[in-house]
């Protein structure tokens, strides 16, 4: 896929898991979460020519993307969103969250894939 393919398919899907979350389907609202994490990261990293082509290489990319950035809070956001949409990808598996941890994290993996399509050029 091309930068601008991943770009449109993390905002496809952060709005499709808004769609979700008020539909009451948090099981498919939070992988919609985790994808459109995954396409942000995936779009940077394909810019920077980074390994992103299983889920270590781009949680690995993730960090690589999120060290290079110059500001010190920017680089705790993103620590932040990353573990946050890591922990939705595994609340579709494991059911393991609580809707209070759902509504604390929702923001967080907005925030972040607004920080990281910001990077691209």
């Amino acid at each position: 896929m091309l930068v601008r393919d991943h770009t449109q398919a993390a905002q496809e899907f952060l709005g499709a898991s808004d769609w979700e979350f008020a539909a009451g389907d948090t099981l498919q609202a939070s992988e919609k979460l985790w994808g459109a994490a995954a396409h942000a990261i995936m779009a940077v990293a394909e810019q920077r020519g980074l390994e992103h082509g299983t889920h270590r290489a781009l949680v690995n990319a993730a960090r690589t993307i999120a060290d290079a950035v110059g500001s010190e809070l920017i680089r705790a956001e993103m620590r932040l969103g990353i573990s946050a949409a890591q922990h939705f990808h595994s609340n579709f598996y494991n059911r393991t969250m609580e809707p209070e941890d759902i509504e604390y994290d929702r923001p967080l993996v907005h925030r972040y894939v607004a920080l990281m399509l910001a990077l691209l050029e």
